[in-house]
Protein backbone atom coordinates (compact mmCIF):
# COMPACT_ATOMS: atom_id res chain seq x y z
CA UNK A 1 0.00 0.00 0.00
CA UNK A 2 2.98 2.45 0.70
CA UNK A 3 4.41 1.79 -2.30
CA UNK A 4 1.02 2.18 -4.18
CA UNK A 5 0.61 5.93 -2.49
CA UNK A 6 4.11 6.95 -3.25
CA UNK A 7 3.75 5.96 -7.00
CA UNK A 8 0.58 7.96 -7.16
CA UNK A 9 1.95 10.63 -5.40
CA UNK A 10 4.58 10.73 -8.06
CA UNK A 11 1.83 10.76 -11.17
CA UNK A 12 0.02 13.54 -9.12
CA UNK A 13 2.52 15.49 -8.56
CA UNK A 14 3.45 15.17 -12.98
CA UNK A 15 0.15 16.42 -13.35
CA UNK A 16 -2.45 13.33 -13.50
CA UNK A 17 -5.71 13.63 -12.48
CA UNK A 18 -6.53 10.56 -12.27
CA UNK A 19 -3.77 9.74 -9.54
CA UNK A 20 -5.29 12.29 -7.22
CA UNK A 21 -8.85 10.45 -7.76
CA UNK A 22 -6.98 7.36 -6.89
CA UNK A 23 -5.37 9.08 -4.23
CA UNK A 24 -7.76 10.70 -2.11
CA UNK A 25 -10.12 6.63 -0.86
CA UNK A 26 -6.51 5.13 0.32
CA UNK A 27 -5.71 8.24 2.53
CA UNK A 28 -9.27 9.88 3.44
CA UNK A 29 -9.70 7.58 6.52
CA UNK A 30 -6.27 8.91 7.52
CA UNK A 31 -6.69 12.25 6.96
CA UNK A 32 -9.72 12.20 8.36
CA UNK A 33 -8.12 10.93 11.69
CA UNK A 34 -6.06 14.01 11.56
CA UNK A 35 -8.55 16.33 11.09
CA UNK A 36 -10.66 14.63 14.23
CA UNK A 37 -7.51 14.94 16.08
CA UNK A 38 -7.11 18.52 15.91
CA UNK A 39 -11.03 19.44 15.93
CA UNK A 40 -10.79 17.28 19.38
CA UNK A 41 -8.51 20.58 20.63
CA UNK A 42 -11.05 22.86 19.53
CA UNK A 43 -13.64 25.48 21.17
CA UNK A 44 -16.95 23.39 21.79
CA UNK A 45 -19.38 25.00 19.28
CA UNK A 46 -16.88 24.74 16.62
CA UNK A 47 -18.63 25.45 13.23
CA UNK A 48 -15.89 24.09 11.31
CA UNK A 49 -16.15 19.61 11.26
CA UNK A 50 -13.59 17.21 10.67
CA UNK A 51 -14.97 16.61 7.70
CA UNK A 52 -14.96 19.89 6.42
CA UNK A 53 -11.04 20.71 7.66
CA UNK A 54 -10.63 17.55 5.28
CA UNK A 55 -12.41 18.64 2.14
CA UNK A 56 -10.39 21.98 2.50
CA UNK A 57 -6.87 20.72 3.38
CA UNK A 58 -7.45 18.30 -0.09
CA UNK A 59 -8.64 21.37 -1.99
CA UNK A 60 -6.04 23.20 -0.80
CA UNK A 61 -3.24 20.53 -1.48
CA UNK A 62 -4.51 19.76 -4.98
CA UNK A 63 -4.58 23.21 -6.32
CA UNK A 64 -0.71 24.07 -4.64
CA UNK A 65 1.87 24.30 -7.55
CA UNK A 66 4.83 22.24 -7.31
CA UNK A 67 4.30 20.31 -3.99
CA UNK A 68 6.90 17.82 -3.49
CA UNK A 69 5.39 14.74 -1.50
CA UNK A 70 7.51 11.76 -0.98
CA UNK A 71 5.96 9.33 0.21
CA UNK A 72 2.75 8.60 2.55
CA UNK A 73 4.06 9.63 5.66
CA UNK A 74 5.27 13.13 4.24
CA UNK A 75 1.79 13.62 2.38
CA UNK A 76 0.24 13.09 6.09
CA UNK A 77 2.51 15.69 7.54
CA UNK A 78 2.13 18.11 4.89
CA UNK A 79 -1.82 17.56 5.37
CA UNK A 80 -1.65 17.97 8.61
CA UNK A 81 0.16 21.62 7.91
CA UNK A 82 -2.22 22.50 5.67
CA UNK A 83 -5.15 21.47 8.28
CA UNK A 84 -3.65 24.06 10.80
CA UNK A 85 -3.18 26.52 8.64
CA UNK A 86 -6.89 26.05 7.64
CA UNK A 87 -7.68 26.48 11.69
CA UNK A 88 -5.38 29.28 12.11
CA UNK A 89 -6.69 31.52 9.53
CA UNK A 90 -10.59 30.31 11.06
CA UNK A 91 -9.58 31.08 14.38
CA UNK A 92 -8.04 34.70 13.46
CA UNK A 93 -11.34 35.33 11.48
CA UNK A 94 -13.53 34.09 14.21
CA UNK A 95 -11.99 35.71 17.39
CA UNK A 96 -11.54 39.18 14.95
CA UNK A 97 -15.56 39.23 15.77
CA UNK A 98 -15.05 38.18 19.53
CA UNK A 99 -11.82 39.84 20.09
CA UNK A 100 -10.83 36.71 21.96
CA UNK A 101 -13.65 36.94 24.35
CA UNK A 102 -13.48 33.73 26.24
CA UNK A 103 -11.02 31.88 24.77
CA UNK A 104 -9.00 29.93 27.24
CA UNK A 105 -5.58 30.00 26.98
CA UNK A 106 -3.66 26.80 26.24
CA UNK A 107 -1.90 24.78 29.16
CA UNK A 108 0.08 22.80 27.40
CA UNK A 109 0.62 19.97 29.60
CA UNK A 110 -3.01 19.33 29.81
CA UNK A 111 -3.60 19.70 25.71
CA UNK A 112 -0.18 17.79 24.91
CA UNK A 113 -0.95 14.83 27.34
CA UNK A 114 1.16 11.31 27.03
CA UNK A 115 -1.35 10.66 24.04
CA UNK A 116 -1.05 13.66 22.30
CA UNK A 117 -4.80 14.38 22.32
CA UNK A 118 -6.17 17.45 24.37
CA UNK A 119 -9.64 18.50 25.21
CA UNK A 120 -12.30 20.24 23.72
CA UNK A 121 -11.38 23.82 24.25
CA UNK A 122 -8.04 23.63 25.68
CA UNK A 123 -6.66 25.33 22.86
CA UNK A 124 -5.77 28.93 22.66
CA UNK A 125 -5.05 27.80 18.76
CA UNK A 126 -4.13 31.77 17.78
CA UNK A 127 -1.81 31.74 21.25
CA UNK A 128 -0.36 28.70 19.92
CA UNK A 129 0.22 29.48 16.84
CA UNK A 130 2.50 32.78 17.58
CA UNK A 131 4.65 30.58 20.20
CA UNK A 132 5.31 27.76 17.47
CA UNK A 133 6.24 30.55 15.16
CA UNK A 134 8.56 32.05 17.50
CA UNK A 135 9.44 28.30 18.04
CA UNK A 136 9.75 27.88 14.18
CA UNK A 137 12.24 31.11 14.30
CA UNK A 138 14.54 29.81 16.76
CA UNK A 139 14.64 25.87 15.45
CA UNK A 140 12.37 24.90 12.40
CA UNK A 141 13.79 21.37 12.99
CA UNK A 142 11.89 21.31 16.77
CA UNK A 143 8.91 23.44 15.34
CA UNK A 144 8.40 20.99 12.52
CA UNK A 145 8.26 17.64 14.84
CA UNK A 146 5.85 19.56 17.26
CA UNK A 147 3.89 19.85 14.37
CA UNK A 148 4.48 16.29 13.16
CA UNK A 149 3.65 14.64 16.40
CA UNK A 150 1.08 16.95 18.26
CA UNK A 151 -0.84 17.63 14.97
CA UNK A 152 -0.34 14.92 12.29
CA UNK A 153 -0.31 12.39 15.05
CA UNK A 154 3.21 10.54 13.43
CA UNK A 155 4.28 8.60 16.06
CA UNK A 156 8.43 9.06 16.92
CA UNK A 157 9.94 6.69 14.20
CA UNK A 158 7.52 7.97 11.66
CA UNK A 159 8.93 11.79 12.64
CA UNK A 160 12.39 10.56 12.65
CA UNK A 161 11.88 9.34 9.17
CA UNK A 162 10.29 12.55 7.65
CA UNK A 163 12.20 14.84 9.20
CA UNK A 164 15.84 12.54 9.11
CA UNK A 165 17.23 12.39 12.14
CA UNK A 166 17.36 10.00 15.33
CA UNK A 167 14.10 8.59 16.99
CA UNK A 168 16.35 9.84 20.24
CA UNK A 169 16.94 13.10 18.40
CA UNK A 170 12.81 13.22 17.90
CA UNK A 171 12.44 12.76 21.65
CA UNK A 172 14.75 15.15 23.14
CA UNK A 173 13.66 17.74 20.68
CA UNK A 174 10.14 17.02 21.65
CA UNK A 175 11.05 17.43 25.38
CA UNK A 176 13.03 21.12 24.41
CA UNK A 177 10.15 22.47 22.09
CA UNK A 178 7.66 21.48 24.79
CA UNK A 179 9.47 23.53 27.61
CA UNK A 180 9.92 26.69 24.92
CA UNK A 181 6.00 26.49 24.26
CA UNK A 182 4.77 26.21 27.64
CA UNK A 183 7.28 29.37 28.40
CA UNK A 184 6.11 30.76 25.75
CA UNK A 185 2.27 30.42 26.31
CA UNK A 186 2.47 30.65 30.15
CA UNK A 187 4.17 34.69 29.79
CA UNK A 188 7.37 34.23 30.14
CA UNK A 189 8.80 35.73 27.10
CA UNK A 190 6.79 38.64 27.89
CA UNK A 191 8.54 39.15 31.41
CA UNK A 192 12.07 39.45 29.48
Amino acid sequence: MEQHITRLLGEWRQGSQAALDTLLPLVYDELHRIASRQMARERSGHTLQATALVNEAWIRMAQAANLELNDRTHFLAVAARVMRQILVQYARSHNSEKRGAGVPRLELIEAFDAGGRGGPGDCDLLALDQAMAKLAAEDERKSRIVELKYFGGLSIEEIAEVVGVAVITVRRDLQVAHAFLHWQMSGGAARE
